[in-house]
Order: structure tokens, then C-alpha cells, then sequence
């Protein structure tokens, strides 16, 4: 695509999203002077209807609504994110725009709700992600290198330029389009489950009813990715259950059906055959086979950027594709240099297994006994069923379904010879799906737990996909300071059939002198004595953003998170949201902090996997229901002393190391782990409840908590500046400032 046609397919795009975003927010505006906006909302007065007419209040009502609310959230999150590259670089973007939508609907839950305010923004937001239009396509694709351009991440590391900085803004207004169009689809939820959460006769029975069902959402939708089930199955529990909301209204529930069943359609588009789709319960995956009879290789996508090939290096296939192996013999294939370091080592550990190509180098290379970590176990199936050496099925290779840092961080068994395996690599040409996760893997710390694992005359080696200088220096400099030496830093020359890396080579020094001094090897490795490595901040468990140069927060993510906050702001006094009220704002962004900074731990402790995220965040609402439990019959309560405790448990957890929770029993270590890191939320979650029940359970109070989750949740981005660390500090000022706003007792209007 040429650049007059990528300017019109942009521009075509904006103004689409513009004029969609214009006419929809048009339903929750005071009144507005554009006539067709007019026109939109009287043609919508039939679909339009309030809870009663639906039935009323009744309890499953209130907690079908509450499912499905975060259902669909942890929904769109996850096929928003997979689906255009940009939202995984922006992991909260998704997240805030759905607090943004469930606030205005709390705050709204006493108007009428339209029906078609839900189903037109999910059908544009469906359509735009699957409508198999190429230059729509290679937009969106092109977003991330956009806002990317004045970001201080690998490779997009260069001087700010005024091409860079319209690129970021033109990124920016997509972003904050989208980011609107989304927020609406959460509107009309957030007035069913106010309206219910008010009209209950037990508002704290009814909150405690949310909660619990929210965390029912949450688990079936969690349940689903381990399942392997594709999004139509998502899509289509979320339409069942909002035709069962409306069931009695026989116009609401038929719409319902057509809009997701049109959803459908689009969701179930995947790519022509051969090439399959399939969703692991942490990305989605397309296998692309050779186009030959008999194919020589497979390639795997993930979140549509490439992520490895599978290669077949069996003596029978090199002696039957010579072409293959003429410029560079299979010896110097960059699966197989490892083992000219360490010849038939006794025990390997591959971190980052994948589909199988390091594991069967270890088995060619004659390894006895190979640890096999892999952390998808969608990958780690393909790789058993179309691997071409079949690596897993050997008796010597063991495998192990776990995140690379949590494996080294437990394990107490020693290896001959270590290789982190291109691990996240992907991400530096894919869209850098993990720039914003908490990257454990690459950190002082992860790296000096491996060491750990290492026999005395092992042999350790980093194999990266390196881009740019600074990511080098990165790895060298945490390698050396490990190590006390420096590595030994190479490449495999290229070939026709290999996936080159970069590798850092440490350990036992007296091996890695003999190859590097073998004349028969050298010539297809390429010794990076000279090679530019900047020195560049080392990533620790504190600050773990390994594919971000230095400590600070980059232009385009500022620029974004200023634009939505300006957004978000104009658009409460556009729509008449009510006045915000700060005590339940503070203590929203607050907990919005808290829970980020205990995800972030909790990963650490346990493993960056889905299963982890889930069960932390089903822990923190069994912790606020318990909290709801406490206070359903307690009629006299002191705020200052539950805020003393709360700021004391926050205390203890800035303060207290994470290495004191390393215990080896892992039931121990959760517990504990569990109890210091999270306790503080028992003791918001009692403050939230007495708070809401001094307001009479107000929607527009739960409004306001949620304006401030929005904020907070763009708020977390500081850690990229402070280290995660400081997100305790930033949470405790923000419960403070809940403890003076509650105090001096003078909500201020949102417009003020």
C-alpha cells in the first residue's frame, strides 16, 4: 500500500469512528443541536425502556446483569487486545474504558435505557476489528509504529521528529476514538446494575450479590480460554445472557439476537485454509503450514505476529535438502551452537520450550535428561502433534506447563547447561504485545535465580532476538553483573532454514575458550566484541520493563493518557453526570493502584499467567464480600480507625522484601504472600461498603468510585518511571485524600 492510499484509508477511518462516537454519545447528552443526532434518538424511542419494564428488580436479575458485565469486560479485553495491536501495547486502555462506560451507566441508572446505544457501538467496534477490508487492516496494523514514534521502547528508540509527533497524535485520536466507542457498550450494563443495586431492599446483601457474580463472570469466562473455546462461543454466551435479561420485551430480546448473531458472522471470519486459528488461553494462534505437498516447516502467529517456525533438523531431512544447508552447514544452525559449548550435556533446562526446536536440538545433541518449561499449553500441544522430531515424546525430555520465571524461582533441581530460548523475542517485531506486562524473565534478580540452577562447570546462554544496541547492553550488562564477567556476545550467521539470535554465552569459562578458538565453528558465528551496546538502566523486580530504555513515562503513552483523561472529563460535563463525588473517587483510583501493584507481586511470586491474574483478582472480591459479610449487621464503625489499619497493612507491604515469601512449600508461600499483600483490601473493601450504605447505595456514587478506577487505572503507567514499589505510596496518598474528601464532606461537580 502507497502512502496516498494509507492517508485516505486513515482518513477514512477517523472520520467513521468520528461521526459514530458524535452521534452515539448523542443518547446520554443534556440535549445537543446536531439534527441528525436528533433524528437518531427519536427513531431509538422503541427500543427504549427502563428496568421495570424488564421485570423489576429481583435478585437474578441483579446478579445475571452483574455476570455478564464482567463477562463481557474481561471479553472485549481480551479480543480487543489480540485482535488490533495497539491495545495489547496499551494494556488498560480497554480496562479504563469500560470503568468510563460502567460509571456513566451507575450515574445514570435512574434515566431510561436505550437498547441501541449497546448494540450499534458493539457492532461498529466488531465490524471495524473483522471487516476483511486490507487497507483497513494495514491501518490498524500500522497504529503501534505511530504512537510508537516519540516512545522510548526498542526500536522505536529515535529522536523525537515533527513526522514523529503528528504520527503519535494522529495514533492518539484513533485510539481515544475507539476508546470511546468501547466505553459505550458498557453504558446501558451500568444502568441495569445501578438501578438494581438502588432499588434493592438490602443494599448491602445487593452489593454483596454484585460482587460475587461479577467473580462468577470472571471465572466462567477464565474457564473458557482454558477450554481452547474461539471468541463465537464468548460472543454468543454474551448474547444468550442479554436476551435472557430482556426476555419479556419482545422487540429488546429479538434485537439482541440479530445484532450478536451479525456479531457473529464477523467473529467466526478466520484466515483461508490452510492457515488455522486457535485461541490458548493467553493469545490467539494461527498456524501457517508450507504451502508443499510435503511441508519442510510450519510457521506460528501469535495476536498476528510472528512468533516461530517449526524446523526439521533430522539427519535424514539434511541428507535429503542439501539446497537447504549450502551456505551455512547444519553444525552452524543456531539450534545446534549450543551444544559446541557443552557436547552431550548430562541435564538442559529450556526456558520457553515452544513448539519444540530447542528440545529437539538437546535430544540431537545427544542431552540426557531435558527440563522443557513452555507456559501456553496450546503451544506445547502443536509442538507434540507437528513437531517433525517429535521432541516431546522422548523418554528423556520432561516438560513443565509454567511461566519461565516462576520455574527457576522454585525449582531446586540443577542443570549441565541453561538456555533461555528466545524468550518474549516475538515481541520486538510483533507489535510489542508484552511492552507493558511486568517482564520477570529479564531482571537482575530472574537472572541471579538461574544462576542458582547452574552446575559449577555449566553453561549459560541468553538467546534473544536483538534490534537495537541499548537491548543488547541491557542483556550484557545483567549476564556480566551475574556472572562477574562478561559473556561471551555473538550471532549465527543467517540461513535459509534457521531462526537466527543473538546469544550471551557465561558460565564455565574453560568450555566457552575452546569453541571460541575451534576453526571449524567460527566461521558461522559473528563475535560482537565491537559491537555497539549503550549503556542502558538494568531491569530489576522493581522495575522489570525490559523493551523500555530508561526510567520515565514516553510522549505518545503521556499524550495518551492526558487525552483521555481530558476525554473523559468533558464528556461527564457534556452528559450530566451528576456531581463526582471525591471520597468515592479517591477510593477508586486507590484501589485501582492497589490492585495493579498486587497483580504485578503476584505474578512474580506465581508466574505471569492468566491463571494467576484470575485468581488474584477472584481473591480481591471474595476478600470485598467478605468485608460486606462483616459489615452487614455492624451499626456503629469508626472510619479513622479502619483507615489506620488500612494504611498500616499498606505499610507493611512497601516494607517487607518479596524474596521473604520464596518459601519453598507453595501453599505457604500463597498464604502468607496473600495475606500481607492483600489484606489492605478487606479493610477498603470495609470502608467502600459503609460509605456506600451512608449514601443510601447511590448509582451515581458508584459512578464516581469507577471515574476514579479509570483514573488510577492510567495512573499505574508511573511505575514505568518509579518502579512498581512506589504504586504503595501513590495508593496510600490516594486513600488519604478519600479520608479528607469523606471529612470535609463537600462533593464538587464533575464540571467544576
Amino acid at each position: 500500500m502507497n502512502q496516498v492510499q494509507f492517508v485516505l484509508a486513515f482518513g477514512f477511518i477517523i472520520f467513521v469512528l468520528f461521526s459514530a462516537v458524535f452521534l452515539l454519545w448523542a443518547f446520554y447528552q443534556r440535549e445537543t443541536s446536531n439534527s441528525l443526532a436528533r433524528v437518531l434518538i427519536r427513531f431509538s424511542k422503541k427500543w427504549e425502556f427502563r428496568p421495570q419494564d424488564v421485570g423489576g428488580f429481583s435478585w437474578f436479575q441483579l446478579a445475571l446483569a452483574s455476570l455478564l458485565s464482567l463477562f463481557l469486560e474481561m471479553l472485549m479485553i481480551r479480543w480487543v487486545s489480540a485482535e488490533i495491536p495497539v491495545f495489547a501495547y496499551f494494556k488498560n486502555v480497554v480496562l479504563i474504558s469500560s470503568f468510563l462506560g460502567f460509571g456513566l451507566g451507575y450515574s445514570f441508572c435512574r434515566r431510561s435505557i436505550n437498547l441501541l446505544a449497546f448494540v450499534l457501538p458493539l457492532f461498529l467496534v466488531v465490524s471495524l476489528i473483522k471487516l476483511p477490508w486490507p487497507a483497513l487492516r494495514f491501518v490498524v496494523e500500522q497504529i503501534p509504529y505511530l504512537i510508537a514514534q516519540t516512545s522510548d521502547f526498542d526500536l522505536f528508540g529515535a529522536a523525537i521528529t515533527p513526522a514523529g509527533v503528528f504520527g503519535t497524535l494522529s495514533a492518539v485520536v484513533f485510539i481515544v476514538l475507539l476508546f470511546a466507542l468501547v466505553a459505550l457498550i458498557f453504558v446501558p450494563l451500568g444502568q441495569m446494575v445501578g438501578w438494581s443495586l438502588e432499588s434493592a431492599s438490602d443494599g448491602v446483601l445487593a452489593y454483596t450479590v454484585n460482587v460475587l457474580a461479577s467473580l462468577a463472570g470472571i471465572i466462567l469466562y477464565t474457564l473458557l480460554c482454558f477450554w481452547y473455546r474461539p471468541p463465537t462461543i464468548w460472543f454468543a454466551l454474551a448474547g444468550l445472557m442479554f436476551t435472557l435479561l430482556l426476555w419479556k420485551r419482545r422487540l429488546l430480546r429479538w434485537t439482541v439476537l440479530v445484532i450478536f448473531l451479525l456479531c457473529l458472522g464477523f467473529v467466526r471470519m478466520a484466515p483461508h485454509a490452510p492457515n488455522r486459528e486457535l485461541w490458548s488461553p493467553y493469545q490467539k494462534i494461527t498456524l501457517v503450514p508450507s504451502p508443499e505437498q510435503n511441508p519442510t516447516a510450519y510457521e506460528l502467529r501469535t495476536n498476528d505476529a510472528w512468533y516461530q517456525k517449526i524446523f526439521n533438523l533430522s539427519p535424514d531431512f539434511v541428507a535429503a535438502h542439501p539446497e537447504l544447508f549450502r551456505r551455512v552447514p547444519v553444525e552452524g544452525n543456531a539450534y545446534n551452537i549450543p551444544y559446541h559449548f557443552y557436547p552431550s550435556p548430562p541435564s538442559v533446562l529450556v526456558l520457553g520450550a515452544g513448539t519444540g526446536n530447542d528440545v529437539a536440538a538437546a535430544v540431537r545433541n545427544g542431552a540426557g535428561h531435558v527440563v522443557a518449561v513452555e507456559i501456553d499449553p496450546l503451544i506445547l500441544r502443536l509442538g507434540r502433534e507437528l513437531h517433525f522430531e517429535h521432541p516431546y515424546d522422548s523418554p528423556r525430555v520432561e516438560t513443565v506447563l509454567d511461566d519461565a520465571r516462576s520455574y527457576i524461582q522454585n525449582s531446586q533441581q540443577q542443570f549441565d547447561m541453561i538456555v533461555f530460548s528466545l524468550l518474549d523475542s516475538h515481541t520486538n517485531v510483533g507489535y510489542y504485545s508484552n511492552i507493558r506486562t511486568d517482564n520477570y524473565v529479564y531482571t537482575l534478580e530472574a537472572l541471579q535465580s538461574a544462576k542458582r540452577l547452574l552446575k559449577p562447570d555449566g553453561v549459560f546462554i541468553v538467546k534473544f532476538w536483538v534490534n537495537t544496541p541499548w537491548i543488547a547492553g541491557r542483556l550484557n550488562n545483567l549476564v556480566s553483573t551475574v556472572f562477574a564477567l562478561p559473556p561471551v556476545d555473538l550471532v549465527a550467521i543467517p540461513s535459509d532454514y534457521t531462526t537466527t539470535g543473538r546469544f550471551f554465552i557465561a558460565g564455565s569459562q574453560e568450555r566457552i575458550q575452546r569453541v571460541m578458538g575451534n576453526p571449524k565453528l567460527s566461521p558461522y558465528l559473528i563475535q560482537q566484541k565491537d559491537a555497539p551496546a549503550s549503556d542502558v538502566t538494568m531491569t530489576t523486580d522493581d522495575w522489570p520493563y525490559f523493551y523500555q530504555h530508561k526510567r520515565g513515562i514516553p510522549l505518545g503513552l503521556a499524550a495518551l493518557a492526558l487525552t483521555l483523561i481530558a476525554f473523559s472529563w468533558r464528556l461527564l460535563r457534556k452528559t450530566g453526570a451528576g456531581k463526582l463525588q471525591w471520597h468515592f473517587f479517591f477510593l477508586g483510583a486507590g484501589f485501582m493502584l492497589l490492585e495493579a501493584q498486587i497483580v504485578s507481586k503476584m505474578a512474580l511470586l506465581f508466574g505471569t499467567t492468566w491463571v494467576v491474574n484470575s485468581m488474584v483478582v477472584g481473591g480481591l472480591l471474595l476478600l470485598i464480600a467478605a468485608a460486606n459479610t462483616l459489615m452487614h449487621g455492624v451499626q456503629r464503625f469508626s472510619y479513622a480507625a479502619v483507615y489506620l489499619a488500612l494504611l498500616g497493612c499498606l505499610a507493611i507491604g512497601y516494607l517487607v522484601p518479596l524474596e521473604r515469601f520464596f518459601f519453598s512449600s507453595p501453599w505457604a508461600k500463597a498464604v502468607t504472600a496473600s495475606f500481607v499483600l492483600c489484606m489492605p483490601v478487606f479493610f477498603a473493601g470495609i470502608i467502600f461498603i459503609e460509605s456506600f450504605r451512608n449514601v443510601n447505595f447511590q448509582g451515581s456514587a458508584l459512578g464516581s468510585n469507577l471515574f476514579g478506577a479509570l483514573f488510577g487505572g492510567l495512573l499505574e503507567s508511573i511505575s514505568l518511571w518509579t518502579g512498581i514499589k512506589a504504586l504503595v505510596v501513590f495508593a496510600a496518598v490516594l486513600y488519604l485524600a478519600s479520608y479528607l474528601a469523606l471529612s470535609s464532606n463537600r462533593p464538587m461537580h464533575s464540571g467544576a
